[in-house]
């Protein structure tokens, strides 16, 4: 197992809860091809994710779904809307398992709702969802949709520091910028005038990988360990920036640290590989 794929494995705990929950983001086989070939182009159309998939339901769940859709068309009532979407919401995550269209129709619920808790509450499923995806296409119409609902909670409340970091971290994911300092810069103001907020410090040090400017990397994700003493992602991180940097003590170090909070005997076998493969 590669070292990349350790870190998704037992770093991105959130992520990957999801992922097992909904068991796939894209329709399987029959309707994957297509939908993936229009995810590769530079543009993302939800619209066709939706029609394909609706092919993976039973026909009576694909009824259903259809007398839903023509209520959201019927309705005028905007709270009547929030409710069907909100349906169709719980039925693509509890009855297929399909991320997309679940968080497609909880983010248009959040947006007619226009609750700082459900704005939130989207804007961070799409971001979380968007940083593990490969396609850009689909990255970017993701990271776009958390910018938007960000942008909307904070009007409704503009000193909210969390949404301002999440604002500022769909700009590093998504790609949707020429400029990611721009996303950069939203962060480090938070951080500056709060530096005990974790989460600003998290992602400036998620800033810094990406960017590879590893030692501010380093000094901010040391930081977020020293007060997160239980947050394995971050050990990752700095096991894997320290190997990157080419300090192999300290990798062995951060990675034997990690293993003291690994339980699954894959994920142990691989990280003692990669220990022995450091101290070679």
């Amino acid at each position: 197992m590669k070292k990349q794929q350790l870190i998704v494995i037992a770093g991105a705990t959130a992520l990957l809860c999801v992922i097992y929950f909904f068991g796939r983001t894209l329709p399987p086989k029959k309707a994957e091809t297509t939908v993936a070939s229009e995810v590769k182009k530079s543009d993302f159309d939800i619209d066709k994710l939706l029609q394909a998939s609706k092919t993976q339901l039973t026909p009576s769940l694909q009824a259903h779904v259809a007398e839903l859709e023509s209520a959201v068309v019927r309705g005028n009532v905007k709270d009547q809307q929030v409710r069907v979407y909100k349906q169709l919401a719980t039925l693509y995550k509890d009855s297929a398992h399909l991320l997309l269209p679940f968080a497609y129709y909880t983010g248009e619920a959040a947006k007619l709702e226009n609750s700082e808790k459900s704005l939130t509450f989207a804007a961070r499923f799409f971001l979380e969802n968007a940083r593990g995806q490969h396609e850009e296409g689909l990255k970017r119409w993701m990271a776009g949709q958390s910018k938007e609902l960000f942008e909307r909670a904070l009007v409704l409340n503009p000193g909210n520091d969390s949404s301002k970091v999440g604002l500022g971290s769909c700009y590093i994911f998504g790609n949707i910028a020429d400029n990611p300092m721009q996303g950069i810069m939203m962060i480090r103001e938070v951080a500056e005038r709060d530096p005990s907020n974790m989460y600003a410090q998290y992602m400036l040090g998620v800033g810094g990988l990406i960017s590879g400017q590893l030692d501010k990397a380093i000094d901010r994700l040391k930081l977020v360990a020293s007060k997160q003493p239980d947050n394995v992602e971050v050990k990752f991180m700095l096991a894997d920036a320290y190997e990157k940097k080419g300090d192999k003590v300290n990798a062995v170090k951060w990675y034997e640290a990690v293993r003291d909070f690994v339980s699954n005997p894959e994920v142990i076998k691989d990280i003692n590989a990669r220990i022995e493969s450091l101290k070679k």
